[in-house]
């Protein structure tokens, strides 16, 4: 019973001091792997909060990046649409303006011939006959288009409005009085009946006392047109461009004057014509102007027609 004892205690003692020798040994690496895993729990945690940012990060930016509304997404896309358009179009060559310098030239008619004292046909009773002046005749003239509008204000596409100022010279030929009446002595009226009283009252070199004939060489019958009038050119973009001019205002100059010595006459013009681009700005036309007074200057008919062509440098 005592050996048993004993032998009891002996294993009891040597598990005791077994256990003493390896519970240092195993609480080391118990408390080793307890730190190991927390060190793993941080970095996880911390790994899963990395994610989370960055989810919240790449959901802030769609949101900035998206349109508010379907109507900004519209806009958007429209933008877009315009700016390829834009970049895609071929780039156009600078135009020149419609603006137009032009030089014309060509025929001219009176309606009626000059019969007054200062051509002579009615000095001394009209003894070489009345309506003795030309109607027929020629002008030369310049003038510039300024454009108004290229569309009637908002009326009608593709038309333009002009400003046109314009001059014209019409010539309707110089009158000759140096013939001389039947039978009239030299130096007298009667030498030149058909000689205007203003040639008739100069001095030359004849005998003192008589006509100055010798100044009675003839008279030039002339005619100054300054015209501003509204142009209206159809067909724009296109090299041949028709135009028309419903109504304009005139100022007539004439030479000699009336018998009233009255010199000015105001009127209207109206107009058509055409013209076309050969080159660039340069450009061809012609053009048929009817110019309306309305009544006479003393006796002085300025009622005419005037028919030609012009040449064109746009700017």
């Amino acid at each position: 019973m005592i050996n048993k004892t004993k032998l009891a205690l002996g294993i009891a003692a040597t598990l005791t001091i077994a256990g003493a020798l390896v519970s240092p040994q195993a609480m080391a690496i118990s408390k080793a792997d307890r730190v190991a895993e927390a060190a793993n729990n941080k970095v996880d945690a911390l790994e899963a909060q990395m994610q989370a940012m960055q989810a919240e990060l790449s959901r802030l930016r769609a949101e900035t990046s998206r349109p508010r509304s379907s109507a900004d997404a519209g806009k958007v896309q429209e933008l877009d649409q315009w700016m390829n358009s834009v970049k895609s179009a071929p780039k156009e060559s600078k135009k020149s303006q419609e603006n137009l310098i032009f030089f014309r030239g060509g025929f001219a008619r009176n309606d009626a011939k000059r019969n007054d004292l200062l051509t002579g046909n009615q000095f001394a009773g009209n003894v070489l006959g009345g309506d003795r002046t030309n109607k027929d005749g020629w002008y030369i003239g310049a003038g510039f288009d300024f454009g108004l509008t290229d569309n009637v204000w908002g009326l009608m596409d593709n038309t333009d409005v002009m400003a046109e100022l314009m001059f014209d010279y019409r010539n309707f030929g110089a009158k000759d009085f140096k013939g001389a009446a039947p039978g009239a002595a030299a130096g007298t009226v009667g030498a030149n009946p058909a000689c205007t009283l203003i040639n008739l009252a100069a001095a030359d070199t004849v005998a003192a006392g008589q006509a100055g004939t010798l100044n009675c060489k003839g008279v030039t019958v002339s005619q100054l047109t300054l015209a501003a009038s509204p142009k209206i050119k159809f067909m724009k973009g296109s090299a041949f461009r028709p135009w028309i001019i419903p109504f304009g205002l005139t100022i007539n100059v004439i030479s000699p004057p009336s018998n009233g010595v009255t010199v000015l006459n105001p009127g209207m013009q109206f107009g058509t014509g055409a013209e076309y681009a050969i080159w660039k700005a340069i450009k061809v036309g012609a053009d048929v102007r009817y110019n309306l007074t309305g009544r006479s200057v003393d006796g002085v008919n300025t009622d005419g027609m005037t028919a030609g062509g012009y040449l064109g440098i746009g700017f």
